[in-house]
């Protein structure tokens, strides 16, 4: 039976690409411009996360596994949690800074324990993409600072997020509003998850925010309701509450 026609938002002619997705079939319920080539902004931390829980369902590496700062992953701007050169954490620390707090710092110390270095691991991480028959996608780092030739698409974010989900341990952290690091320290450092409708919709467990000048606001979206997956994706919304009431309203339709 043909799905009745989708009520998108008024103003998601304003964000440049979108596509909503069942995560268990693949079936895009809707799409618009889903394969255009687009800066991700720190939706690329989505294939970062993708990397970092493959390598513990390995058994390449531990949540205890103690990680330490250098000194270019202590140099990272942005949105970040303020590591320090030397200062160690363990990956599930790590990996609560990525997921809660989009942080650019805690995804390049991950990338250089994983790999050796950070160009190693965004070898891994193009390398996914191609396993994974994604045609609109290219990385240049691991956090998705603005970089020249980084890249990815709406429908291929859909599919980066519908690999990770199979790893149900990955919303215990996208789906944590608030929590603390060096909490035993002076310098207890307060998370704040940059998706607010992990709060604010019921059903919503994560994923990934993105957001810088040129790729404007971004987010891939999943919230599980009565059975059903599915996942969202909005790249270029003007500001955030446009893109938290487009992927609302992607959500309410399925």
């Amino acid at each position: 039976m043909p799905l009745p026609p989708i009520r998108m938002p008024a103003g998601i002619s304003s964000s440049t690409s979108a596509i909503l997705m069942e995560r268990d079939t693949g079936t895009v319920l809707f799409e618009k411009n889903s394969d255009e080539q687009l800066p991700p902004a720190s939706m690329t931390k989505v294939m970062t996360m993708l990397l970092i829980m493959e390598a513990i369902e390995s058994g390449k590496i531990k949540w205890d596994d103690k990680v330490r700062t250098s000194e270019r992953a202590a140099s990272m701007g942005g949105s970040q949690i303020f590591l320090e050169q030397g200062e160690e954490m363990t990956v599930e620390e790590l990996m609560k800074g990525i997921a809660i707090a989009s942080a650019n710092d805690a995804s390049v110390a991950m990338a250089e324990h994983l790999a050796g270095s950070e160009e190693q691991f965004v070898h891994m991480m193009n390398e996914r993409a191609k396993e994974l028959g994604l045609k609109n996608t290219h990385f240049v780092n691991s956090n998705g600072l603005p970089g020249e030739n980084h890249y990815s698409s709406a429908y291929d974010l859909a599919i980066m997020a519908k690999e990770l989900l199979k790893y149900e341990k990955v919303t215990e952290f996208t789906s944590t509003y608030e929590d603390y690091l060096r909490e035993d320290t002076d310098d207890k450092f307060w998370l704040v998850n940059t998706n607010k409708l992990v709060k604010f919709y019921p059903g919503v467990d994560g994923l990934k925010t993105g957001y810088t000048s040129k790729a404007k606001y971004c987010l891939t979206a999943t919230a599980n309701k009565n059975g059903m997956r599915v996942i969202a994706v909005i790249f270029g919304a003007p500001t955030s509450q446009d893109r938290n009431r487009q992927i609302s309203e992607m959500l309410d339709y399925a």
